[in-house]
């Protein structure tokens, strides 16, 4: 009896905010957008994709973006779908869905895994550099801040961040191949995470995870998009190597947190010995955790340490890093 009580008042709080998205003026009348649940198909090959209990990402990306399709198809918007099944898509495919169908936005939906479990926040990219593309910038703004509103309902650590931060060479395939199309991926919540494992298995937080892309959607459209400038190589920072998606589930990365912590307390030393130790630790903590709210920070400290020891060309590519590929 509890279980229907429930289930019928997540049935109409649904419906509710569903009326309410739908009566709103639209700017989104003819726009198009392309929708890419991330992954699929990938059971027998990414054996690291999936939480504690076994719900795998393709899974969850999939059931909110069907979700946000009727959103958008509600304000009448034309929506394409990378996929509408539990397939393998390649990736080119999914930009040349956008760039054929001349795209108005893109968006590419996904859930992250690290090996610190206890952790759970939004993580959103947009390719290249924060000063050349603004659009994906301001909409990855606008995004973070709608979903700390409906999905979480509570604050919560934000990252927003270039994608050259977890792939350091190229970027997103993706986003790289959907370029001069505003667009993000965003890695709504961490899977890896118990609870939130629970909650993503529930339609009602699918539906509040899918309402908040949508309610960004229109509010971003609503304002000014900012052209989008073309990537020149020379104004990228060095690459810096991290760890990737499986081994970042190692008890190396699970110490992020714990190794910013011992870099800034080694910090308050001025013997240089302690300094270059603290340097080690940022750069430790930075690739086990890329794209993690402190990341940022671990480049920033890392540039003023370099400074301190005389190498000034580096500190001056981590400076620009922290500018270019960590805003916020």
């Amino acid at each position: 009896m509890r279980s229907s009580k429930l289930y019928f008042t997540a049935l109409t709080l649904i419906l509710s905010l569903n009326l309410v998205f739908a009566q709103k003026p639209s700017v989104l009348e003819g726009k198009v957008i392309v929708i890419d649940p991330g992954h699929g198909g990938t059971a027998a090959t990414d054996s690291y994709r999936q939480g504690p209990t076994g719900e795998r990402e393709e899974w969850i990306d999939l059931r909110v973006g069907l979700i946000l399709k009727d959103l958008l198809e509600a304000k009448g918007a034309k929506v394409l779908m990378t996929r509408t099944s539990d397939v393998f898509v390649p990736l080119d495919a999914r930009s040349k869905l956008a760039v054929d169908n001349k795209a108005d936005f893109f968006v590419s939906i996904h859930h992250n895994a690290t090996a610190d479990s206890s952790v759970n926040f939004p993580i959103i990219y947009y390719h290249g550099l924060a000063s050349s593309n603004k659009a994906g910038l301001n909409f990855s703004k606008e995004l973070a801040k709608n979903l700390v509103k409906y999905m979480y309902k509570t604050k919560v650590p934000v990252s927003i961040v270039s994608d050259f931060t977890v792939f350091s060479s190229a970027g997103s395939s993706v986003l790289r191949g959907t370029y001069g199309i505003p667009g993000v991926l965003a890695e709504a919540s961490l899977f890896t995470n118990p609870e939130e494992e629970s909650r993503l298995k529930q339609k009602e937080h699918n539906y509040n995870e899918a309402f908040a892309f949508a309610v960004a959607i229109e509010d971003f459209f609503t304002g000014s998009i900012p052209l989008i400038q073309p990537k020149i190589s020379s104004d990228f920072p060095t690459p810096f190597a991290t760890l990737q998606e499986a081994e970042r589930m190692s008890p190396i990365a699970k110490r992020w947190y714990q190794d910013y912590l011992d870099a800034k307390e080694l910090m308050k030393s001025k013997n240089k010995e302690n300094l270059q130790k603290a340097f080690d630790l940022f750069t430790q903590s930075a690739k086990s955790f890329p794209d993690s709210y402190v990341a940022g920070e671990c480049h920033k400290y890392r540039a003023e340490i370099l400074n301190k020891l005389g190498k000034i060309d580096e500190a001056l590519q981590e400076e620009k890093r922290v500018r270019e590929f960590y805003p916020n």
